[in-house]
């Protein structure tokens, strides 16, 4: 190859010597040119290069060089020239013939006003190499850029361009004499001579012009694009010894090795310099065909077949191109007789670092390269020549694996050698942060010497077994054990003598004696100059060795140099290793085309022909045609009959199956799994939404829109689609009608193909119309094609390059506030790198399923990549995870015959030969099995026989995975071919699984498919099911059927239950990939019954365990019968169910009833189809508003802000119930499962086992193999070619890592390359921490586990959620014990708004409660319940329901809310502000004193700066006096008067206490009553709300303690105003006396009228509408002579009003919740600070019984919300000291014990167990008054509830109260709760009692119980016992309160 003109015609290149001879000739002065003849023929090195050629000339090369070359790199002159002096007197010298004196020259003047300034031209441009090395310079073809020095700017290099005939070879040879170059700066082209052009660039020569003399370096750009000084040109064939010659010949210094280094030691990712190389390639325009004649230029390290130039390269960063870029042609253009340049290659070099470093040191910058490299001459010693024929004859292409110290360049046939960087990274220890060597149990000082990685590699290579290759990760875990050995030993020897490392004379013997025990597969060359000496030797041997004589597999070549220490590389020899690591460099899409190039292009004619004939020697196609006459017309039976049965074709096509009733009719579900992570995901959209971020505000949306985006095929987007229609999600978000969601279903799905752009453009637009739509992108299988738009420019026209990152990361997706992006995905593990877009919060990943403990509740199990690894230990006869061993051998015999060709190209026709022969040998020719594989042979019976057995026609599918489109076709091809001529046409079909194009199948076979698929279609489209064609692979369930599956990766696509054999036996070594390797498996991944894998367990067989369950669970059969037939109605308000089956038919009835009956289990589990669930969708049997709004509700931070429902109606009932599916719920959609394949005996295990994978053995050893319990070692692979690692010291990934755990895994240690779309989210350099979109998650789940599902109920849930924000749970309940109610006798006019106080006054008290809340509290005794048949009442007690009825209300603008709400107006009133945690707030404190306590009492006030103008402060001080009161008389619209209060506990995030919508943004005086340990929540909270804290004895206390101190404190500060206001001259009652006291679960305020009704009898109707808080106020704020009302409140709302109940528009009755409350006429009225229930009631009656007006406004009306936190059911009784933890619970009755006893003592406040108790003991207490409502128990002073079957009288016992009338009743019992002095003995003498009435007395302590007795006389009328006292059941400390009972004698 020296002479690249070897065997070209010579009379184009006769022409052209002559040419520039004569040119020459005119040109020069005085030197004679060469003569032509002499130039042409008469050089030395003319004839072909051989390899005892070029032996000598290396040898003979000058010794001295070799021995001056020092640490540096350098040349060592002694006389002290620089390089540059020497080369200038060389080419002096050489130029001329005769060595006469160097001419002087006179350089002609500059023409008139041009610049002469040194480094511009003459036109004044500037062509200094440092300001041009960023310029982007357009050269004409075949033109490069060189550097030109001048004598006067040493320092500087101008660029220039010139035509590369005119340059050297790297021999210094062969340029064209002449030259012809252009001006880069002004743009001049075409200077002749080149003394023309040194005038115009200013070289000011004193010299004659030479360009050998001037022209200095060729000019590279880097990967960064900088363009810099290259290599010399070599003008001088002696020259190219010395400095680093043509071409690439540039060292890269390993210093600057950065770490975008190619990690994973492929090809895959995109080497620098492709930007300029591949256009000059002409890879683009001519399709990558390269010629395979000896004169092609072959790139270094890599196939010669690579489609592009692959560098070798170890350092990205420092991987120039130089020299004239490499054409795969003859010729740089088409017809040019010019040569091409000789070959150098550089194999990238590390340079040794000197011994003393660490190795550690050496630095890593991340930095792009600025500076220009100087070029590093090399020593002859570094080269080798690639002996001629090398493959030709050896069989083999040497792989040189790159180890450690600097590689030779490689001259000759470079073609033949393979150079990869795979393990290089693994010896280049990264400089790794202190805390991550610790994490790996390293210290940064001893790591590992190169003697000791020398060691380890060839300790690792002896290991490696015959059929594997070396994997970068399993090395990098040796090279760590072997670093965390050291370190160990290191520790232990306590740093005391040092580890006595391997020296460099040991290490030689120590290298052969490793090597010794690999039966002679390892060898070991050690040399002591260069690596080039034991690299040329080992090649040298490859090419004179013999076939039949022994390779070994690996050499290890050691050069033991005194001077620059140890350095080594590997050649791999062995035939298997060194191919596969070869093809395991080409990324899928290189070797994709790789692969049809050799198609195209014939090179596998050769392998062809040896398929025409059989293994047996007969011509392949006479055979067939043989049989195909021997046959004639008829053909094999369709089905039903054996192969040997023919029928006619008209016979065999008219043949229609009959309906199997064997087949599950399965309708869609959605399933428990599914469910969960629905709602995982929902929850995970919430957290975003309350992450204060401000990134998403879920309250803003009504309405979910969405569109699925997918990678490009046509059977994916039908899925989609399918699961889309069947799933009814279209109706259920509104977004379709009923009756055209079956077409428009279409525009929701788009694939990522060209049309893209348009389509998600209109989607945009749709995004930016509707800002109140929450629309969600999802982006299935979103790992396929991640590559970034930047690169698709580089891309060789793949079509799909990019799209997906320029519709997923473009800034209009990312900054739409209105848009939600779910990435969708098995194999996330490209989206998980150190620049992921995606938040690791943001992850959603599925269920765990793997646990054979909880099967118990699943009726089908997902069946995954573990489960296949895990098969293999089941022990069973047929694996289901297999590798055929005698393919394998087959394939190695071929591949030895084949070398130049891909092995799947190989295996391919291999395999297609098999299959053909299988079919042969089944048929016709018996003699033909013994040369099928058994696996082949068997797979072909099962295939064609199946359909025979049955009037079915049912088959088995089988999968061929054939990754090459043109492969596929030749395979459908020739495999139709012969099934046609053998007579099966009609018995199985052969179908090309093109993701480019649907399915297509032949119709005879569509019209068996109908009757079973049809069904599925017709409920959609009616009578359409003519047309009916299968669209997905589901769609042929049950079609015997071989799918050759083609396309670069499997895409998701879904198989049937039907498929059974999967092969994917062409899986091989290109595929070291995890994602890769792990998504082929994934098309075989399933769900199967669960019978299958305990059956599989236990030896196949049924444990008896199992056999009770079936029988259990077909005793249940009666509940639990769904009715399958009825297809579900459309009408489902929420869940639109579309009423679809899935693909087939009904079971056989004994399965049926197994598999529809489970027991109702909450946690019931049976995910998805069971081939697919991938994706199953559907909408289950979801109550309408129900299960669907628990799902909302349950969600973690209680988002919907109201909760409750309905309890679902037992799966029993609702599933039987013959009404739509909206009728019908269940807690954990018990969805009918689909019914497995029948279980019964064998034959139901066998077919229901999970299909059967045959691999690769590449493939099987890393999935199969679970030795020692490792990891399948396919999750250690790299995760994805578009990632690398970012260290090769790191963890293992562990076998028991959670996917979460994976996640956080690849995130640390994987980084994007440069060519994936997350590459340019890199982190911030400052903080460190990378953006991520906050509106992106990604679902991540095993193939096929039912995400497609799991994300469309999302979409639903999404939409309910947004639904039930905007609804709210209110309590509807009517009113109760409205029979024993007073009539008003006063009447009142219908219309009026405001009582009139003068009739108002005359109308009798109601002493009923009316309220619903308390219909289970004791009834209040009127003289009309007396008169009441005791068993009415008994009745309508008894009716109460346990659980309170809600009704969901549509929140409207006047809502009051909770701290879930955000929206613009009231975002300033929340006072949410991200950049201060804490608004100003200042703490005040206030005391007063209360005569009812007896004490002072201190509050705190916490009032934020900007509510401090309602208060009142002292001048000097800041002291808080009063809080401003307005006056009586104020007449502001703006404002309302009365300050309100809202006492609220435990709701710091879910009480109503934002009122900014309902006071419609007025300013209103709105203060938080808050226990003191709960203060710091609601401030968080609420920071804008002014606070009252009460003080810290009350933080135990009940409702009755803060409503106590709200009226004292707003008493004291009315006395406070009216002095204040006195002193400014107004009057003091003239101070508003009123403030406002309200729950925190008020939610919205109604106004009622009465409808006038026209003459008709029946009732009136009530117009209800919803109006603000500042209304109602304001109107009743507006009352005449409001100050003599005590309280006026509204009613509470229900459904059931009616205008009977409105006929009065006040009643002066109980009002509760919500009151205006007059605190100067209710001052000597107190709130019983001790209660904790009923105190409303209580203080209702005393105020009444003052004589004080309580009124109520019929017209408004109050809702209230459902709350399920807070309040006062948070108070947990139990045992002050904790004897055991698992306690039975108290009884109330354990509430009370006899003093000084050993009773359980309760960590509880005494009143709290007191009034616990009395609810409960009423039987015990007072038996007498059970339901005797006519002989109530009489209660002094106070309402206590003490049990709802008892009727209580209350007394006041004031002077002047008004009571109910008491003539002649007998009372059932007297209670005494801590009466004061008013109660005298005389006032109990008026009473009568029935005998054996019982007494209560209740005191606060012993003694005051004992006066108390004396004090009233009671021992006069009732008898008492010891045993009759009682206290709560209270340590001391607690203060107990003390009761004594006794009976009235």
């Amino acid at each position: 190859m020296g002479n690249s003109y070897a065997g070209q015609l010579k009379s184009a290149r006769f022409e052209e010597a002559l040419h520039n001879s004569i040119e020459a000739s005119l040109r020069c002065s005085s030197v004679v040119p060469r003569p032509i003849f002499s130039q042409l023929y008469l050089d030395p090195d003319q004839h072909p290069f051989s390899s005892a050629d070029v032996k000598p000339k290396v040898e003979d090369l000058d010794k001295d060089l070799v021995h001056r070359y020092t640490q540096n790199g350098s040349l060592d002159f002694s006389n002290n020239l620089t390089v540059n002096e020497m080369d200038d007197d060389e080419d002096d010298e050489e130029m001329s013939d005769s060595n006469s004196p160097p001419i002087p020259y006179s350089q002609k003047p500059a023409p008139e006003g041009s610049c002469t300034t040194d480094g511009f031209c003459q036109a004044g441009k500037d062509l200094r190499l440092v300001s041009l090395c960023m310029e982007q310079i357009d050269i004409p073809a075949g033109f490069l850029l060189v550097g030109a020095k001048s004598p006067n700017l040493p320092e500087h290099i101008l660029v220039c361009a010139v035509d590369k005939r005119f340059l050297p070879d790297d021999h210094g040879k062969n340029a064209l004499l002449g030259f012809s170059g252009n001006c880069i700066g002004c743009g001049e082209r075409g200077f002749r001579y080149f003394t023309e052009f040194s005038n115009h660039i200013n070289l000011k020569l004193t010299t004659q012009p030479k360009k050998q003399k001037h022209l200095k370096y060729y000019l590279v750009r880097s990967s960064q694009g900088v363009l810099s000084k290259g290599p010399l040109i070599c003008w001088k064939e002696c020259r190219s010894r010395q400095s680093s010659a043509t071409c690439h010949s540039i060292k890269p210094n390993s210093s600057v090795s950065s770490t975008v280094t190619p990690e994973n030691g492929t090809t895959n990712g995109y080497k620098s310099g492709f930007v300029q190389t591949d256009a000059a390639n002409g890879n683009t325009s001519h399709g990558g065909k390269s010629s395979t004649s000896s004169s092609t230029p072959v790139r270094p390290g890599n196939f010669s077949f690579s489609p592009r130039p692959s560098y070798a390269s170890v350092d990205q960063a420092t991987m120039f191109i130089s020299g004239p870029p490499k054409k795969r042609h003859r010729g740089w253009y088409p017809g040019s007789p010019v040569p091409q340049p000789g070959l150098v290659v550089p194999a990238p070099t590390v340079r040794p670092l000197s011994r003393t470093e660490s190795l550690l040191s050496a630095p890593v910058p991340q930095t792009s390269l600025t500076g220009i490299l100087q070029p590093r001459p090399i020593p002859a010693g570094e080269t080798v020549i690639v002996p001629e024929n090398l493959l030709s004859n050896s069989g083999v292409r040497p792989v040189i694996l790159i180890g450690y110290g600097t590689l030779p360049y490689f001259y000759g046939n470079v073609g033949d050698i393979v150079v990869s960087p795979l393990l290089v990274n693994c010896y280049k220890i990264p400089q790794s942060e202190n805390k991550d060597l610790e994490q790996l149990g390293l210290t940064g000082s001893q790591l590992l010497s190169v003697e000791n990685m020398i060691l380890l590699t060839i300790q690792y290579l002896v290991r490696l077994g015959p059929d594997q290759i070396p994997l970068r990760e399993e090395f990098e875990q040796i090279m760590l054990k072997a670093m965390q050995e050291f370190t160990l030993r290191e520790r232990a020897l306590q740093m005391g003598a040092q580890c006595v490392p391997v020296s460099p004379g040991q290490l030689p013997w120590l290298a052969r004696l490793i090597a010794s025990v690999s039966q002679d597969l390892v060898h070991v060359i050690v040399t002591q100059n260069s690596l080039a000496e034991g690299i040329s030797e080992t090649l040298r041997t490859l090419s004179e060795m013999r076939h039949y004589q022994r390779l070994p597999d690996y050499v290890v070549a050691i050069c033991a140099s005194k001077i620059r220490g140890n350095e080594f590389c590997v050649i791999v020899l062995g035939q298997h290793q060194s191919r596969a690591l070869a093809e395991s460099m080409l990324t899928t899409s290189e070797f994709l085309k790789e692969i049809s190039y050799e198609l195209i292009t014939g090179k596998v004619s050769f392998l062809a022909s040896h398929f025409k004939t059989t293994s047996l020697g007969d011509d392949l196609d006479k055979l067939l045609e043989k049989m195909q006459q021997r046959r004639g017309d008829s053909v094999v039976t369709p089905f039903n009959g054996g192969l040997n049965e023919y029928v006619s074709t008209q016979e065999a096509a008219a043949m229609i199956p009959t309906q199997n009733l064997d087949l599950d009719n399965e309708t869609f579900q959605i399933y428990q799994p599914q469910l969960t992570v629905a709602r995982k995901l929902l929850s995970q959209v919430c957290a975003i939404a309350d992450s204060g971020s401000q990134s998403l505000d879920l309250g803003h949306f009504s309405k979910v829109d969405f569109i699925i985006i997918v990678p490009r095929s046509e059977v994916l987007v039908q899925q989609t689609l399918q699961r889309i229609r069947q799933s009814g999600v279209l109706v259920d978000l509104g977004l379709e009608e009923n009756g055209t969601a079956y077409q428009r279903a279409e525009k929701y799905v788009v694939r990522l193909d060209n049309e893209i752009q348009a389509k998600f453009e209109v989607f945009m637009r749709k995004v930016k119309q509707n800002p109140y739509t929450l629309f969600v992108l999802v982006h299935d299988n979103c790992h396929v094609e991640l590559t970034s738009v930047i690169s698709g420019s580089l891309s060789h026209g793949e079509p799909s390059h990019g799209l997906a990152d320029r519709v997923i990361n473009c800034r209009e997706v990312l900054e739409a506030f209105n848009l939600l992006v779910l990435q969708v995905s098995s194999f996330p593990y490209t989206l998980q790198t150190q620049q992921s877009r995606i938040s690791s919060s943001n992850e959603v990943h599925w269920v765990q399923l793997d646990s054979t403990e909880d099967m118990s509740c699943e009726e089908k199990l997902y069946f995954g990549l573990n489960e296949y690894s895990k098969s293999l230990q089941w022990g069973i006869t047929s694996p289901l995870l297999r590798c055929d061993e005698t393919f394998e051998k087959m394939v190695n015999t071929l591949l030895e015959r084949y070398p130049r060709l891909h092995s799947m190209v190989v295996r391919c026709y291999l395999l297609i030969q098999q299959y053909s022969e299988a079919l042969m040998a089944l048929t016709t020719m018996a003699s033909l099995r013994d040369h099928s594989t058994p696996e082949t042979l068997s797979i072909m019976d099962d295939l064609i026989t199946s359909p025979g057995k049955n009037k079915s026609g049912r088959g088995h599918m089988l999968i061929i995975r054939v990754p090459s489109v043109q492969l596929a076709m030749l395979a459908k091809e020739r495999l139709q071919e012969v099934r046609d001529k053998l007579g099966l046409q009609y018995r199985f079909e052969i179908i090309l699984g093109n993701p480019a194009s649907e399915v297509s199948v032949a119709t005879h076979f569509v019209a068996r498919l109908k009757p079973v698929c049809s069904c599925l279609e017709l409920t959609w489209r009616g009578n359409e099911a003519e047309e009916w064609v299968p669209r997905t692979y589901q769609d042929l369930e049950g079609l015997p059927c071989i799918v050759i599956l083609t396309g670069k990766d499997p895409l998701g696509e879904t198989f049937p239950r039907s498929l059974k054999y999967c092969d994917l036996r062409l899986i091989d070594s290109s595929y070291l990939t995890r994602t890769a390797l792990e998504q082929e498996v994934g098309l075989a991944c399933c769900y199967v019954s669960k019978e299958v894998i305990r059956g599989s367990t236990v030896a196949l067989d049924l444990s008896g365990k199992e056999q009770e369950k079936v029988t259990v669970s077909e005793n249940d059969s009666d509940e639990l019968l769904i009715d399958l037939e009825r297809p579900q109605s459309n009408s489902s308000a929420v869940t639109g169910t579309s009423g679809s089956i899935m693909e087939n038919g009904v079971s056989s009835s004994s399965m049926a009833d197994k598999s529809q009956k489970q027991p109702p289990t909450p946690s019931f589990q049976s995910p998805a189809n069971s081939m697919g669930l991938e994706e199953g969708v559907s909408t289950g049997t979801v109550g309408a508003g129900e299960t669907l709004k628990q799902e909302c509700d349950s969600l973690g931070p209680q988002r919907a802000s109201s909760t409750t429902s309905k309890p679902s109606s037992s799966s029993s009932s609702s599933s039987s119930s013959s009404s739509s599916s909206s009728s019908s719920s269940s807690s954990g959609p018990q969805a009918v499962p689909w019914p497995g394949r029948p279980v019964q005996g064998c034959r139901g295990l066998d077919a229901a086992l999970p299909p059967v994978v045959i691999l690769s053995k590449a493939a099987y050893s890393l999935l199969g193999s679970q030795r020692g319990g490792k990891v399948p070692s396919s999750s250690s692979l790299l995760p994805h070619s578009d990632v690398a690692w970012v260290s090769s010291l790191r963890p293992l990934l562990h076998k028991d890592m959670s996917s979460e755990e994976q996640s956080l895994y690849y995130r640390q240690w994987t980084s994007a390359r440069q060519h994936h779309a997350d590459y340019s989210n890199q982190p911030d350099p400052n903080s460190g921490t990378q953006a991520c979109h906050p509106r992106r998650l990604l679902l991540t789940g095993p193939p096929q586990v039912g995400k497609t599902g799991s994300y469309l109920q999302f979409l639903r849930i999404l939409f309910r959620m947004l639904i039930r924000l905007l609804e709210v749970d209110v309590y509807d309940e009517g009113e109760i014990n409205t029979r024993h109610s007073e009539d008003s006798e006063v009447s009142q006019s219908e219309g009026e708004p405001w009582p009139d106080i003068e009739s108002f006054s005359k109308m009798p008290f109601d002493i009923s409660v009316h309220d619903p809340k308390y219909s289970l509290m004791s009834l209040v005794y009127t003289e009309k319940l007396a008169g009441l048949k005791q068993e009415a009442i008994k009745e309508s007690k008894a009716e109460e329901p346990k659980k309170r009825e809600t009704v969901s209300m549509m929140l409207t603008k006047y809502a009051a809310y909770n701290t879930f709400h955000h929206c613009e107006q009231c975002h300033q009133y929340m006072d949410f502000t991200s950049t201060s945690q804490m608004p100003d707030s200042t703490l005040h404190a206030f005391t007063f004193s209360s005569s009812m306590l007896g004490e002072e009492v201190q509050l705190y006030f916490i009032i934020p700066k900007s509510k401090e103008s309602y208060f009142v402060f002292s001048k000097q001080g800041k002291h808080l006096e009063s809080m401003r009161l307005p006056l009586v008389s104020d007449k502001n619209l703006n404002a309302v008067k009365s300050p309100i209060f809202t006492p609220s506990s435990g709701r710091h995030e879910h009480g109503l206490l934002n009122l900014f919508h309902a006071m419609e943004g007025i300013s209103h005086l709105h203060l938080l009553v808050v226990k003191e340990y709960e203060m710091p929540l609601y401030r968080k909270y609420w920071p804008n709300h002014i606070m009252l804290v009460l003080p810290g004895m009350f933080n135990n206390a009940g409702v009755g303690a803060a409503r106590f101190l709200i009226k004292e404190l707003s008493y004291h500060n009315l006395e406070l105003e009216r002095n204040r206001l006195e002193e400014l001259g107004i009057k003091r009652q003239c101070v508003w006396p009123f403030i406002v006291v309200m729950d925190d679960s008020c939610v919205l305020w109604n106004i009622h009228s009465i409808q006038e009704q026209s003459s008709q009898p029946i009732e009136a109707g009530v117009a209800s509408k919803n109006v603000s808080l500042k209304s109602v106020l304001q109107h009743i704020e507006a009352t005449p002579k409001i100050i003599h009302y005590a309280i006026l409140g509204v009613q509470k709302w229900s459904s059931k009003l009616t205008s009977q109940s409105l006929k009065a528009p006040f009643s002066r009755c109980h009002v509760h919740d919500f009151i205006l409350l007059n605190i100067d006429l209710t001052q000597n009225v107190q709130y019983d600070f001790n209660r904790y229930f009923c105190e409303d009631v209580d203080f209702n009656l005393r105020t009444n019984s003052s004589g004080l007006l309580i009124c109520r406004f019929n017209n408004f009306s109050l809702m209230k919300k459902h709350v399920q936190v807070g309040g006062q059911r948070d108070f947990i009784i139990k045992p002050k000291i904790m004897v055991s933890e698992s306690l039975a619970p108290i009884l109330p009755l354990q509430y009370v014990c006899a003093p000084d006893s050993e009773h359980t003592l309760l960590a509880a406040p005494a009143q709290f167990l007191l009034e616990k108790f009395l609810q409960h003991a009423s039987y015990k207490l007072f038996p007498k008054a059970i339901c005797n409502f006519k002989s109530p128990v009489l209660a002094v002073d106070c309402y206590l509830n003490i049990g709802p079957e008892v009727a209580i009288c209350y007394i006041s016992s004031r002077p002047h109260s008004i009571n109910v009338n008491c003539e002649g009743v007998f009372f059932s019992g007297l209670l005494l709760y801590l009466c004061d002095s008013f109660v005298g003995a005389d006032l109990l003498k008026k009473f009568k009692f029935l005998k054996g009435a019982t007494l209560c007395v209740i005191c606060q302590d012993r003694s005051s119980l004992r006066q108390t007795i004396v004090r009233l006389e009671l021992e006069d009328e009732w008898q008492f016992r010891l045993r009759d006292e009682f206290q709560t059941a209270n340590s001391s400390d607690d203060k107990p309160l003390y009761f004594l009972t006794g009976r009235h004698v």
